[in-house]
């Protein structure tokens, strides 16, 4: 399942460096989100060596590349927290049911004709939509995922991946999946852009023994967990049938539950299991454009954020979103929150600013890394430009970021230090090859499936 497939690199990242600082960012209005949540206005940015090296109103020194962004605001890159990133594929196959219905009918019996080089044009996809609205770091469970590490480095993007382990209390298919994930966390540990993760599907498709061994191994090789929990109700109802718990309550019976797990959606939760979230210091991702559009429910997130869980911020697949814009996502959360609770003051722009930068970078365990622009850290940045019509004028950039602005509004892109995109161009990619590759792959995964007539124009 891992095997790389023949096909041809559809770029690479072009490098800005060189000797002495390598770029500047001059003059821009800077959402730092360090602990004070300072915003410096007419600030400069020095990076060397893919790291942060100066935040003053002047650098000192030559740099290889100067950004002028004095009609810009710099940022933190948005770190998508949980996403199924090939399933570009999938956008508009299955739209309008619900989550069981939307596996068993239509993704499943898709999916069990992929092959890699469906998953490298997928993620090749999905990493052009990611950087060219403003995402530098994406969480991604999926088949093949030496696929989307390919990806990932050849467009210049950071991921953090884990394959799927799900064995549906076959054992021995859990032993067997889980050598599988161990093999990506061993060939990947290390790499400058590239986090590999375990990934145990869900508490519902994984047997017990196989999440006792994937914590097991995770622990062993320091690494984190993603898994879903607790995304719909049927899923809690069967818990409690099966095993007379919750899925989080199952969870922390079987030892599972620590600081290194990061649970999607975690939609339907009880306060006793919001407890042992918070003791166990599990990170959870919300997705509400996906739980909206299935009609999982609503995850009290303003009640998760009052008892100091760290909660991150994911678009999910594109197949139940259907885009991989977090700006959207963001603007969103922060509605979806106001409406449900009756109260406009909850979910300030500012906690969800929080949940898609610092907050991810936590889930992830890379806050000492990226996640906020400080000197030391390193240098994933985006530019907004403040030209277009909907941030104009600019009164408070956090609300404009969160309320106002769109993917399309990104400007520029840095990631480990290398400009990736500058000027809404992503540096050494043909945008329109990678474009034409994903829907030749996606007719040929779907002329196998017998589902050819999902595509227009084929």
């Amino acid at each position: 399942m891992l095997g790389a497939c023949n096909l041809p690199l559809f770029g690479t990242a072009i490098l800005i460096g060189g000797d002495g600082m390598d770029v500047v960012i001059k003059n821009g209005i800077i959402i730092t989100m360090n602990k004070e949540r300072a915003i410096l206005k007419n600030f400069s940015i020095g990076i060397e060596d893919g790291r942060i090296i100066e935040i003053a109103e002047k650098i000192k020194g030559e740099a290889d590349f100067v950004i002028d962004a004095s009609k810009k605001i710099v940022m933190p890159g948005l770190i998508n927290a949980h996403t199924h990133l090939a399933m570009t594929l999938f956008r508009g196959v299955a739209d309008d049911v619900e989550l069981l219905t939307w596996l068993r009918q239509e993704i499943w019996p898709i999916e069990a004709n992929l092959e890699a080089k469906h998953v490298y044009a997928g993620a090749l996809l999905g990493c052009l939509e990611m950087l060219s609205s403003g995402v530098t770091c994406f969480n991604d469970m999926y088949f093949f995922m030496e696929e989307t590490a390919k990806s990932v480095e050849s467009i210049g993007i950071r991921g953090v991946l884990s394959y799927p382990l799900l064995d549906f209390g076959d054992e021995s298919k859990g032993k067997e999946m889980l050598k599988e994930g161990e093999k990506l966390v061993k060939e990947y540990q290390g790499k400058e852009l590239i986090v590999p993760f375990f990934g145990p599907h869900a508490p519902y498709t994984c047997s017990e023994e196989l999440l006792i061994r994937v914590k097991e191994a995770a622990d062993r090789y320091n690494t984190g967990v993603h898994i879903h929990v607790a995304e719909t109700k049927a899923e809690v109802e069967e818990s409690l049938k099966e095993r007379k718990k919750t899925p989080f309550e199952y969870l922390e019976s079987i030892g599972f539950l620590d600081k290194n797990v990061v649970a999607a959606h975690a939609v339907h939760v009880s306060k006793k299991e919001l407890e042992i979230i918070k003791e166990r210091e599990v990170k959870l991702v919300h997705n509400p454009i996906c739980n909206m559009k299935l009609a999982s429910g609503v995850a009290d997130v303003p009640e998760y954020i009052s008892k100091g869980i760290c909660v991150a911020l994911g678009t999910d697949g594109p197949a139940s979103n259907n885009n991989l814009d977090m700006f959207e996502d963001m603007k969103i959360c922060a509605l979806l929150h106001k409406i449900t609770k009756m109260n406009p003051s909850v979910m300030s722009a500012e906690e969800v600013l929080e949940m898609a930068t610092i907050n991810g970078a936590k889930t992830l365990g890379l806050e000492n890394e990226i996640g906020s622009i400080e000197e030391g850290k390193k240098a994933d940045i985006i530019t907004i430009d403040l030209s277009s019509p909907n941030l104009a004028p600019l009164t408070n950039p956090v609300s404009h970021v969160v309320y106002a602005a769109r993917g399309k509004d990104v400007s520029d892109v840095i990631v480990n230090g290398n400009l990736v995109m500058q000027n809404r161009m992503i540096r050494g990619v043909d945008k329109e090859d990678i474009i034409k590759f994903a829907e030749e792959q996606a007719y040929d995964l779907f002329k196998k499936a017998g589902r050819e007539e999902k595509l227009m124009g084929w």
